[in-house]
């Protein structure tokens, strides 16, 4: 009889291609991992692992079993959510990441209704950026993941994944306080090409949306600075560093010296909640989407109303 838990260390040795990757996403210690591969080998009497320099790869007897394993893990995941739709309780863990602003703007309030609502419920989080995210819900090492896209850049998703809309984020563009457009009503994005740009870090999402979008406008970005964190790119604005997007969500409060003015050409990002659709039927994934949601409408209320009041001014 092939051991389920040793089936899904095979399947997560496959799927981040290392022993370490694969420790990590199922947040034991490798040395965990390989005493969970030899009885594996054992139990089928075959090599699953060889040597590759100084990591290792699977053998095609691995590779064969790891499909398998694949499958057998997928069907254990229909099978378990059968059951919670049938118990109908919201228990269990539940596994959750959020790009850093969402994880700011949404998870206080939605981690907080659900606890309330479901006291049976073990949320863990963690901040991912939405790549991050999306990989670690597509392995099975998260349940949901925050995510986003842009107006005029769609984030890709895998096949076998299922998302629900949360809300839409407007962006502005932050400036320091002396600068020569901090005055305006609105600015278009052409009027910064001799500006310095404070962005996200090299081939993220956001930044590639930033550099395609600048571009489209026929200027090419100086990038000074660099940063994951949008609470440390609006502090290099206030210092005079230079200018950045911001979008609404989790942007609050603003640092001392930093305006934002809108854009005349609405930019906003599109925000949703991604989770595997073998999964679909938990009732611990119905409830987490629906307290997102009406998180999500509760920042949407604050947003135009934010927007009412700068229009009004």
């Amino acid at each position: 009889m092939l051991n389920l838990e040793r089936l899904r260390t095979l399947d997560a040795l496959a799927r981040h291609g290392s022993v370490s990757g694969a420790a990590e996403g199922l947040h034991i210690t490798t040395s965990a991992v390989s005493q969970q591969m030899s009885k594996l080998e054992r139990e089928v009497g075959q090599q699953l692992l060889a040597k590759n320099g100084r990591g290792v790869r699977l053998t095609d007897a691995g590779r064969l079993l790891a499909e398998h394993a694949a499958r057998i893990l997928s069907q254990v995941e229909l099978a378990q959510s059968d059951l919670e739709a049938q118990r109908g309780q919201v228990v269990g863990e539940l596994r959750i990441s959020a790009f850093p602003t969402a994880a700011r703007g949404l998870f206080p309030v939605a981690l907080a209704d659900l606890r309330e609502r479901h006291p049976g419920l073990r949320v863990r989080s963690r901040e991912q950026e939405p790549e991050q995210g999306i990989r670690g819900v597509v392995r099975g090492d998260l349940d949901l993941s925050v995510v986003l896209d842009w107006y005029n850049k769609p984030m890709p998703l895998p096949d076998g994944l299922v998302k629900a809309p949360l809300l839409d984020d407007p962006a502005d563009v932050a400036l320091p306080a002396g600068h020569r457009l901090a005055g305006r009503a609105e600015v278009d994005l052409a009027e910064f090409a001799e500006d310095e740009w404070v962005t996200w870090g090299e081939g993220e999402f956001c930044h590639e949306w930033l550099m395609f979008t600048l571009r489209s406008k026929g200027v090419e970005p100086v990038v000074a600075h660099r940063a994951a964190e949008s609470h440390t790119q609006l502090g290099l604005v206030a210092a005079g560093l230079g200018v950045c997007i911001a979008p609404l969500l989790g942007r609050d409060p603003l640092p001392y010296g930093v305006v934002t003015v809108p854009l005349r050409q609405r930019v906003q990002r599109h925000v949703f909640v991604v989770w595997r659709a073998d999964a679909d039927r938990r009732p611990s994934i119905r409830a987490a989407v629906r307290a997102l949601r009406t998180a999500g409408e509760r920042v949407s209320a604050m947003n135009e109303g934010s927007t009412t009041v700068r229009a009004a001014s």
